[in-house]
Order: C-alpha cells, then sequence, then structure tokens
C-alpha cells in the first residue's frame, strides 16, 4: 500500500481465517519502507505527467515495488504465500470524469515476484459508477466488528459508520497531504507530535474559508484525490499572508471541525489508523472538541490497517466474494473488484 502523504510503501504479511462465517486475522510481519528523494519527488509531480513519460514512469514504479516486495520476502524468510494483493500508488483519481489510475498494477509485477498479484482495484467501480473509495469499508464491516466508526487518518481522512449489518464510507477531508505540504514550506517533510501547528494560533476567516467548501455539505458517496486539494484546499491557503505555523495550526483545527460533524450517536466506538494518529497535538485538539478520550489500538494497526485490509480485498476477490460495496461507493451493484494475476 503507498497512500497520497508519501510516506513510503507499507508491506504487511498477513494470514486470515474463516470459521462460521466469521473472518479473523493475524499480522505476521510488516514495515514501511520509506521513499528516497527520488521517489517521493517522481510521485508529488507524476500527476503532471502525460502520456509517454507516464508510462514509463508506471514501468519503472512497478520494477521498484517489485524489488521493495522481493526484498521484504527474502528478509522475513518468508515462505508460505497465496499470492500478492497490491493497491500500487494513485495518481489520478477523478470519479467525475470516470478515470482513476494508480502506477505500480502491470502484469509485469507478476513476472518479477513470480507469485500470483492481486491488484487494480479501483478501476472496475469507476466504470461501474462508482467512485473507485473508499475501498476499506468492507474490511472495516467484517474485520472490525467492535467500532461503530473506523477513521482513518491518512494523507485523507476517509470514515466507515457502521449500522447493524450496514455501512457507508467517504472521505471527510485532507489530513496529511496539507499538513505535510505546509511542513515543507518550513523545511521539514512533516510535523512531528504537531509542534509546529502547535506554536501557531488560528486564523478565523481562514477557518472559516475552510469549513465552508461545498464538498463538505454534498451526501456520500463522495471521494477526493489530491487533484482536488490543488485546486481548493491549497488556493485558499496560499492566498493568505500568515506564518505556515499560523497555517498549520487553523488546519488542524478545519480537520478536527469537519471529523467532529461527522461523527453521530451518543457513545460512538471509534477506531483510528494512520499516519495522522501519531500527530500528538492533532489528537488532542481532536479529543477537546469531542470531548471524549481516544483509547487507540497497537502500532501495527495504527500504521498497517490498509495494508492488511487490501490483503483482504485479495482474498475476497480470489474468492470471487464481493469486496466493493454500492453502499459506500454509489456503483451501481455490489462487486468483486481488482485484477488477478494468476
Amino acid at each position: 500500500m503507498s497512500g497520497t502523504s508519501l510516506d513510503g510503501i507499507d508491506l504487511c504479511y498477513s494470514e486470515f481465517t474463516l470459521k462460521e462465517s466469521h473472518w479473523s486475522f493475524s499480522i505476521k510481519t510488516c514495515e514501511t519502507i520509506l521513499y528516497n528523494e527520488y521517489w517521493a519527488e517522481k510521485l508529488s509531480q507524476a500527476n503532471n505527467f502525460h502520456d509517454t513519460i507516464l508510462f514509463d514512469l508506471d514501468k519503472e514504479y512497478t520494477s521498484y515495488l517489485a524489488t521493495v516486495i522481493n526484498d521484504f520476502i527474502k528478509k522475513y524468510h518468508i515462505a508460505n504465500i497465496d499470492f500478492i494483493s497490491s493497491h500500487g500508488h494513485t495518481v489520478y483519481h477523478q470519479p467525475e470524469e470516470n478515470y482513476t489510475f494508480q502506477l505500480g498494477n502491470r502484469i509485469e509485477l507478476r513476472e518479477l515476484i513470480k507469485k500470483p498479484i492481486v491488484c487494480d482495484f479501483r478501476v472496475q467501480d469507476v466504470a461501474l459508477g462508482g467512485q473507485g473509495a473508499p475501498l476499506v469499508p468492507i474490511g472495516d464491516l467484517l474485520l472490525f466488528k467492535d467500532f461503530s466508526h473506523c477513521i482513518n487518518l491518512g494523507g485523507f481522512c476517509n470514515i466507515s459508520i457502521k449500522n447493524d449489518s450496514q455501512i457507508i464510507a467517504y472521505d471527510i477531508c485532507p489530513v496529511n497531504v496539507v499538513l505535510n505540504y505546509l511542513s515543507k514550506k518550513i523545511g521539514f517533510s512533516f510535523d512531528k507530535d504537531g509542534n509546529h501547528a502547535k506554536s501557531g494560533s488560528v486564523n478565523k476567516q481562514l477557518l472559516k474559508d475552510l469549513n465552508q467548501i461545498e464538498y463538505y455539505v454534498e451526501e456520500p458517496p463522495k471521494s477526493l484525490g489530491i487533484e482536488w486539494v490543488k485546486e481548493n484546499i491549497f488556493k485558499i491557503i496560499d492566498n493568505y499572508n500568515i506564518t505556515n505555523e499560523d497555517k498549520l495550526r487553523t488546519y488542524t483545527e478545519h480537520i478536527c471541525s469537519q471529523i467532529a460533524v461527522n461523527i453521530d450517536g451518543d457513545h460512538p466506538q471509534i477506531l483510528f489508523t494512520g499516519g495522522g494518529v501519531k500527530n500528538k497535538f492533532l489528537m488532542a485538539r481532536l479529543s477537546k472538541k469531542m470531548k471524549k478520550k481516544f483509547q487507540l489500538p497497537e502500532i501495527e494497526i495504527i500504521d498497517f490497517k490498509e495494508a492488511l485490509i487490501f490483503s483482504f480485498l485479495g482474498i475476497l476477490k480470489v474468492r470471487n466474494e464481493i469486496n466493493c460495496l454500492r453502499s459506500v461507493t454509489g456503483a451501481e451493484k455490489d462487486h468483486s473488484s481488482g485484477v488477478y494475476f494468476k
């Protein structure tokens, strides 16, 4: 799994068990391979590429991804593998234009790793009129039954809301893709513990402008992409002549505001995961905003839940079972999405 925050590639070696129609899992080994400067720069600029350049980048990234996976298998002496389930890295996500594209979903991945591959999970859903996102809710529904709300704080904040056996899910707002953008302006790849945001002050007008973005009042299904962030969030923020610390502080408050208004119920049981959970200031502000203390899961779930669930999507695809829900994406039907290179 490679996310929009460009941290690196998350690898998770997992085992799943189905007993009496209930799924369980265990994480055997997991690791994040950080992107070097070359790949961080390439991927950050990839949605500006077209045609031949993008095709060549896709081939190069596929080869790089295969090397990372093969090194992981060798490092941890992993012998028992049914298949590799791979999300790739999203470059374009424009479901309103019936288009989504992830690097690294080429058949060459199968040839380079010499293992069956399940990949390219989003394209079929978009072709069926869906958002192609979020895709993790089927895992939230079947693997994390004890929680009413599952919230991932990654490049974007996405939420799954469960009611009995039903689930809806959508992207709430951008998170690390914006916080990291602002952090880089002051010489850091990210805002460790939210300390720079903590040193700033909330700009009330900027906060108001952000909270009034039309997307936030739209009904789901809905999802976000980096193109939307550049056109909406960055344009608003860059128009303000205030310190980057104040921008970080204000955007942190914006994240908290948007998450808070999307939580329903008197006693929600919330599972928080993703890199944003490690932002101590963000989580403290969110706890105060919602007047609720959060109990966080073990670090493997925080860091690798999305990678874990994409392996689960692969299992459902191999079994030809539903892994993409119309109640989540808005597609014309539930379906089994992905490509299986045996």
